[in-house]
């Protein structure tokens, strides 16, 4: 929820207009760009990664019985 009011607050600055907004555009799109695909990365690699490792120990202990 932290990460989606955070997006929700840098777009004013990815559309940005007026005086000296191609700077604050080009902040704002790299900010946004960056925590949006760090959001994606932990909402589908976090819960994958753990499957694969579930299943790892699973193979691993079975073997050692």
């Amino acid at each position: 929820m932290t990460a989606f009011s955070f997006l929700l607050g840098i777009l004013p600055l990815v559309f940005a207009s007026g005086a000296g907004a191609a700077s604050r555009q080009s902040l704002g799109t790299a900010v946004f760009g960056g925590m949006l695909m760090s959001t994606l990365l932990t909402f589908l690699l976090t819960p994958i990664l753990f499957v694969v490792l579930e299943r790892l120990k699973k193979k691993i202990c079975k073997g050692k019985q």
